[in-house]
């Protein structure tokens, strides 16, 4: 049975990497980013753009969640409202508008699976990045929530925490922030989108059938918990 995915945040980085990676699987891809070279350009923080989005793209098996902005790289006391809301409406508000808009089709299928894209940064937190940790840690406990609503469904939600990726949003993280926080990982490097995109395949697949609501790491010995 051909299945399809659609993947946010899929004109670069992780999200390129998953959707490149679950063709090679069989898998019909659509790739939704807010602006460049994806099949649909749509912002995710409005919900009447999402409505119209499912209404185009039709029955979706796979979501997978991995638009998302690094927000202000700056102490917590010098961050402003206005950036604290404007991270918080991609990383999350973006995420859970397209969980209501393909979840209920993959209800009535009783088949599907979910993969939010979470951080290392949302269950450690990371200096100078709180908004950023603050809005993974969102991530995180709406995956667990959506996992135990959806658990007799056939539709499962789970996340990923990756620590630091080589994509072009890093490219914007401080050069201190992000020696900081690659000298936390006992590999001594960076992960490779490629990495992670195998995680993000085996979570959309049929492999997986008795988790939900879980968090992988990916993070070369970082996580502690």
């Amino acid at each position: 049975m051909l299945r399809t995915a659609i993947v946010t945040g899929g004109a670069s980085g992780l999200g390129a990497a998953a959707a490149n990676r679950l063709r090679c699987a069989g898998i019909r891809v659509v790739t939704v980013d807010r602006a460049g070279e994806a099949d649909e350009v749509v912002d995710i923080v409005e919900e009447a753009a999402v409505t119209a989005l499912a209404d185009r793209v039709g029955p979706v098996d796979i979501l997978v969640n991995s638009a998302g902005v690094v927000g202000p790289n700056a102490p917590l006391v010098a961050t402003t409202g206005d950036q604290w809301r404007s991270t918080l409406e991609v990383n999350v508000v973006g995420t859970v508008a397209m969980m209501r808009a393909f979840i209920p089709g993959m209800v009535a299928r009783g088949w599907g699976r979910v993969v939010n894209l979470a951080s290392i940064a949302g269950k450690d937190g990371n200096p100078n990045l709180s908004v950023y940790s603050a809005s993974k840690a969102a991530v995180i406990a709406l995956t667990k929530s959506a996992g135990k609503e959806l658990a007799k469904t056939g539709v499962l939600v789970n996340a990923i925490a990756p620590a630091v990726i080589a994509t072009p949003m890093n490219d914007k993280t401080a050069a201190d922030v992000l020696a900081h926080i690659t000298s936390l990982i006992p590999m001594q490097r960076v992960g490779r989108a490629e990495e992670v995109a195998e995680l993000i395949a085996w979570l959309a697949s049929d492999a997986v059938s008795f988790s939900t609501g879980a968090v992988y790491d990916i993070s070369g010995g970082r996580a502690t918990y």
